[in-house]
């Protein structure tokens, strides 16, 4: 593993001749540039606003942050936020197949962190509603360590969805969809102003959707509304309200199959991809969710500018599920044993982030800087209930129907964990003629109250853990006049893990750090922007899930990686490609003797027949051999081109894509004691998909036809080492006719 005390001389090294290339540059300043915010089409975007919260061209920020507009995002036919991402680099969109529970991603990796208009949405896991993207402006995608913007967020990074927001344009647009798997959805978008300098906007976005999935008896239902407000108070003062109300009625989709009978061979052949484990009218996936942001955008003086955003968010679900516990066929290779879980989560946050933006002039230097303080306070539970199914079911000729009847209410209700967050950052960018270099540092103080029972429900006893967090970063980038720019950061990240281990105890915060160097090019004259990026990270106290009921916080990630994304815009042909190497090691603590049989005794309790299985599981940790990280391919690649023919007739376009999987491994090492062998490490096949988009646009209406997943080719998203797979999306069809007014 590469030594953490060598990364400061190289990025000394780095900045010192990015420094010395300015005595090499022409003292006069160059001239100034019009920043166009989006290329012509609407679909590259050149400024990001998560990279330093502020509105920054993305050939100035020494990180790597791709972003996507919602132009791209409806080229795209994404339907969720998961589809969305799967074409930017260094992004493995779905590792865990389609999921109606959640958009999961593995950004350089490691699982990113969800923002809404940069502050955190989700706080612990399956008590909050999706985003839906038609809600959004734009996504933007800040890859690495960036804590010291955030305060929270991995060493993979973070996802940050910008919302609609009013303007002073009267318009509006009618939506609607029809597509396989019964899917029929209705949405709209209308935005008006009024007042005497229209200095009133008002903007209503809705979505209502009825629709099954591709895994028998689960529905993925949603019905969103988010109107939103803006009020010009004065020239130097706008206040922006943001509200979402949404419920989304689901269930399951991800079945979590065994290994055999998905990537290895079994007696009965493939199980369908659309089999379902859980129990008909049972199974269910309820969340529902209310939201309101306020934004306060404030200028002092030319130079000087407040912004302010607060949100309140109260959210819920009610989660009931049945699964494969071990994902093991029976002796018969048809039949798998199964447990049910109940779960009611429950989500409350007050968060805030007040900015301080300063632009300051010194001869031939300018400095921006961005000074804030930042709050969270996140109430979290999360009731739990777990048991055994008693009859079992047949994988390929399913007979649903329980003679002993579920629990329908958990009665033994959990108590909150309270999450408080207090950070204060100050970031500074210094341009020097072509140079650009930044530097950035924050502080944050957390305290977690967890309760644990003492003897009985009734009787708690209150755990508080406090602890505090200094986090850095500093990159230099140097801007030739031939478009290349070069450049080199250094960043830092702590990561608070909310909710208690299902084990019993609190998590210990994440923390990592990354090393980036890398060279962004936009050619003079072109709309074109091409990223490329190397880089390595370390991510401490990571978490490995062994089973449903064990998590065990010992491991530190090395993740090394090479990034390239191009965005290329011509007259009538526009191409987005992108590729990324991963390569990663975890390094494990080996568990001892008493912990191996802890863990077998404590889950064996839910299949007692399945004791050896589950301590293998368990031994699975038990080496010193680094081993990659599961659901992380090592090898990306995709590209999709959109060919606009108005030469042949006016206002009709063609798009294409083809998206490339490397193999993933499962995380595990194998495992034999003598001539037995209780577990052989296992590793996915490489996939390609290929998507196809055709569209016409005559006066105010727009037809198109997307398809993902054009051959309809079954693939294995990954495996982890639990023993479960996951299919990932089958051929998906939709129909679209849209009327904008």
């Amino acid at each position: 593993m590469r030594s953490f005390k060598t990364k400061y001389p190289m990025l000394l090294s780095a900045l010192a001749i990015a420094f010395s290339a300015t005595s090499l540059a022409d003292d006069s300043k160059k001239n100034e540039l019009e920043v166009i915010e989006v290329s012509p089409k609407g679909l590259i975007s050149y400024v990001s606003a998560s990279a330093s919260k502020s509105d920054v061209p993305i050939t100035k920020t020494p990180v790597s942050v791709s972003v996507l507009t919602s132009k791209r995002i409806a080229d795209l036919g994404a339907e969720t936020l998961q589809d969305a991402i799967g074409y930017v680099a260094g992004v493995y969109n779905g590792p865990y197949g389609v999921d109606t529970r959640g958009d999961w991603s593995k950004v350089r990796g490691v699982d990113p962190l969800i923002y809404v208009d940069g502050l955190q949405m989700q706080f612990g896991n399956y008590n909050n509603t999706r985003t839906n993207p038609y809600t959004l402006e734009r996504v933007e995608i800040l890859k690495g360590p960036s804590s010291v913007l955030y305060g929270q967020g991995s060493t993979g990074g973070i996802i940050n969805s910008v919302s609609k927001r009013p303007h002073s344009e009267t318009q509006g647009e009618i939506w609607a969809q029809v597509g396989n798997y019964d899917r029929a959805q209705l949405a709209g978008d209308y935005n008006t102003a009024f007042g005497q300098n229209d200095e009133y906007q008002a903007r209503f976005v809705g979505v209502y959707r009825n629709s099954d999935t591709q895994t028998n008896f689960v529905e993925d239902n949603t019905l969103v509304f988010a109107p939103s407000f803006a009020w010009d108070i004065n020239q130097d003062t706008r206040l922006t309200i943001l509200t979402k109300i949404q419920e989304n009625e689901s269930g399951s989709s991800t079945q979590f199959f065994p290994h055999e009978g998905t990537i290895l061979p079994a007696k009965y052949g493939q199980i369908p991809s659309e089999r379902f484990v859980s129990e008909p009218g049972w199974d269910r996936y309820d969340t529902e969710q209310f939201a309101i942001t306020t934004i306060v955008e404030h200028s002092i003086a030319e130079d000087t500018q407040v912004n302010w955003s607060t949100r309140y968010s109260d959210s819920s679900s009610e989660y009931r599920t049945i699964y494969s516990w071990p994902p093991k066929f029976e002796a018969d290779k048809r039949s798998i044993s199964r447990v049910f879980s109940m779960s009611d989560g429950e989500s409350k946050s007050l968060l805030s982030d007040i900015q301080l933006h300063q632009y300051i002039e010194f001869s031939d230097v300018e400095v921006n800087i961005v000074a804030g303080i930042d709050f969270q306070d996140a109430e979290t539970r999360t009731s739990r209930l777990r048991g055994v199914v008693s009859s079992k079911l047949d994988l390929y000729n399913p007979v649903y129907g329980l003679n002993d009847p579920l629990p329908t209410e958990i009665k033994d209700i959990a108590p909150e964990q309270v999450n408080t967050q207090l950070g204060g950052y100050i970031q500074a960018t210094f341009e020097y003629n072509n140079l650009v270099v930044n530097a950035a540092l924050r502080h944050d103080d957390l305290e977690q109250k967890t309760w644990e029972k003492v003897g009985d429900a009734a009787s708690l006893l209150q755990v508080k853990k406090s602890q505090s967090a200094l986090t850095g970063r500093i990159g230099g980038l140097y801007q030739f006049e031939n478009g290349i720019s070069p450049y080199v950061s250094y960043s830092e990240s702590f990561q608070p893990i909310y909710g208690s281990r299902p084990q019993g105890g609190s998590f210990k915060p994440k923390e990592g750090e990354q090393i980036e160097y890398g060279v962004k090019y936009q050619p003079a004259g072109t709309e074109h922007l091409i990223t490329a990026s190397v880089f390595h990270i370390t991510d401490k106290n990571h978490v490995r899930k062994i089973s449903p009921l064990e998590h065990v916080q010992d491991s530190e990630v090395s993740v090394d990686g090479f990034e390239l994304e191009a965005q290329l815009e011509w007259e009538n042909l526009d191409v987005y490609a992108s590729y990324a190497y991963t390569e990663s090691e975890q390094d494990t603590t080996p568990l001892s003797a008493q912990e191996i049989f802890t863990q077998a005794a404590m889950l064996a309790q839910q299949a007692p027949d399945r004791q050896q299985q589950i301590m293998a599981g368990a031994v699975l940790t038990a080496g010193t051999d680094d081993v990659p990280l599961s659901a992380t391919p090592e090898h990306l690649a995709s590209v999709w081109a959109t060919y606009r023919a108005d030469n042949l007739l006016e206002g009709l376009k063609f798009g294409a894509g083809i998206r490339y999987v490397g193999k993933t491994f499962d995380g595990s090492r194998s495992v034999s004691v003598g001539n037995v062998e209780y577990h052989k490490a296992l590793t996915t096949d490489s996939f390609t998909l290929y998507d196809m988009m055709v569209g016409y646009q005559f006066n105010d209406y727009e037809l198109s036809l997307n398809i993902d997943n054009l051959t309809d080719k079954t693939v294995i998203t990954s495996c982890l080492y639990r023993g479960d797979c996951f299919y990932g999306q089958r051929r998906t069809i939709t129909a679209n006719l849209k009327y904008r007014f």
